[in-house]
C-alpha cells in the first residue's frame, strides 16, 4: 500500500460528516445514520481501489449498504479492506452530544480482525504507557503500571469510561485508585484516540464497548504510537456461533494492537459533533468547515486538515 489512500479517504468522512451534522440534535438517530451511509458510500465509489467491507453497518441481512463483505470502490486500484464506522456515535449526533465522528481505517487485504458485532473489554493508552497494560490484570494494578511508565502519580491519570450500568465496579476500583474519572455517554473510538493526543486530558480508555469499534480505534492508535487490547465479551450461543462465523476461533483470546490491525495501516477521522479530539462541522453561509485528522502507521505522520467546503461549487450539495 505505498499510495497514500487516507488523503484520499478523507474526502470520504468529510461527505459522511457533511451530510450527517445537518440532523445533529434532532432526535432522528436513523436519518442521522442513513445521511452519513449514502454519502460514504457514494463518495467510496470515487476512489479508485477494490475494497471490502471487513467492518461496517452489520451483516448483510442487517444492513442493506456498508455491510459486513460489500465490494466498495471505483476498481482500478489496490484491493484494500476497510473497517468503518459513516457516524460513530450516532445517539450522540442524534442528541447534540460531543464526540460523533465519521471514520475510516484503511488496510491491507486480511489485516484486520473480522471482528463480530459483540461487546470486547478494550484498554487503550497513548505513546508514553505502550507496553505497560495487560488485560490480565485488574484496573488497579493497569493504572499502577500505567502511571510508572508516564512518571506520575495515579492521581494524576484521568480514565475514561462509558457511562453504562455493567462499569459499576469498574468505576469504584478506578475511584478507588485515586484517578479521575470521565464518564463518557457514547463514542469509545474518539475516547480512544485521545489518548494519544497531548492536552486532550485523557490518559486511559478502560470498560466495555463495541467490538468492531475497538478494531476502527486500534488502527488508530497503530498510526499513532499507542497502545490498545481487547478481548470478546460473549452474552450467549447465538453470538458465539457469529463470532465462529466471521473466523474467530479462539473465543477466549486477548487481543494485542498489532493483532486488531495488522500491517501498513491508514485512519482517517472527520468530526461531526464538537469533541475532544476534532471539532465538529460549522455550517456558514454557502458552505462548511470540517475538521479532520489523517494518519499512516508506516510513517506515524499524523495530520490534521481544516477544510471550508463551498457547496456551489460540490454537485452533491445543489438542489
Amino acid at each position: 500500500m505505498d499510495r497514500n489512500f487516507a488523503m484520499e479517504f478523507v474526502r470520504v468522512t468529510e461527505m459522511a460528516a457533511l451530510a450527517s451534522a445537518r440532523l445533529m440534535g434532532r432526535g432522528d438517530e436513523r436519518a442521522a445514520d442513513h445521511a452519513a451511509v449514502e454519502a460514504m458510500r457514494k463518495m467510496l465509489a470515487s476512489v479508485s481501489f477494490e475494497g471490502t467491507v471487513v467492518i461496517g453497518e452489520g451483516e448483510r441481512d442487517e444492513a442493506p449498504m456498508l455491510y459486513i463483505g460489500e465490494r466498495v470502490g471505483g476498481g482500478g486500484g489496490p484491493k484494500l479492506d476497510l473497517a468503518l464506522d459513516p457516524l460513530e456515535g450516532t445517539t450522540i449526533c442524534a442528541r447534540g452530544g460531543n464526540n460523533s465522528l465519521s471514520v475510516i481505517a484503511i488496510a491491507e487485504e486480511g489485516g484486520f480482525l473480522h471482528a463480530p458485532d459483540v461487546y470486547m473489554e478494550k484498554i487503550a493508552v497513548g505513546p508514553g504507557a505502550r507496553g505497560a497494560i495487560d488485560l490480565s490484570l485488574s484496573a488497579s494494578e493497569n493504572l499502577k503500571r500505567v502511571a510508572e511508565a508516564k512518571g506520575c502519580r495515579i492521581e494524576d491519570l484521568t480514565v475514561t469510561i462509558l457511562d453504562r450500568p455493567r462499569h459499576e465496579a469498574l468505576i469504584r476500583e478506578v475511584r478507588a485508585t485515586g484517578a479521575r474519572i470521565w464518564l463518557m455517554g457514547d463514542g469509545d473510538v474518539s475516547a480512544a484516540i485521545a489518548t494519544c493526543k497531548e492536552g486532550s486530558g485523557v490518559d486511559v480508555l478502560m470498560g466495555s464497548g463495541g467490538a468492531p469499534e475497538g478494531v476502527i480505534a486500534a488502527a488508530a492508535l497503530r498510526c499513532m504510537g499507542g497502545d490498545f487490547a481487547g478481548r470478546l465479551i460473549f452474552r450467549n450461543d447465538d453470538e458465539r456461533t457469529r463470532a465462529r462465523r466471521m473466523g474467530v476461533s479462539d473465543l477466549d483470546r486477548t487481543y494485542r494492537i498489532d493483532e486488531l490491525a495488522r500491517g501498513k495501516v491508514m485512519f482517517c477521522a472527520t468530526g461531526v459533533t464538537q469533541g475532544a479530539l476534532l471539532n465538529g462541522v460549522r455550517y456558514f453561509r454557502g458552505g462548511a468547515r470540517t475538521h479532520s485528522v489523517v494518519m499512516r502507521s508506516e510513517t506515524r505522520t499524523v495530520r490534521w486538515i481544516e477544510a471550508e467546503h463551498y457547496f456551489e461549487s460540490k454537485p452533491q450539495f445543489r438542489d
